[in-house]
């Protein structure tokens, strides 16, 4: 079943979450506008290297009474 173009969908987006103002919205092409939308998603954290991991580890050991009950 063909829906159509979303056009109610995009324009929520960048009038909406975007804040676009209508005539930038209008002036933008769409892969100007879903560069745009990738701003709105959560960044990723970063994650450490397995090398990285073993390097700090060997700089932080762990000590004896670190994992005793206080």
């Amino acid at each position: 079943m063909n829906e159509g173009f979303p056009w109610a969908r995009l324009m929520e987006l960048g009038l909406g979450s975007l804040r676009l103002p209508p005539e930038r919205f209008w002036q933008m092409t769409l892969p100007e506008l879903s560069a745009a939308a990738r701003s709105l998603q959560p960044q990723r954290p970063a994650t450490l290297s397995r090398g990285t991991l073993d390097e700090m580890m060997q700089l932080h050991p762990d000590k004896e009474d670190d994992h005793e009950g206080k």
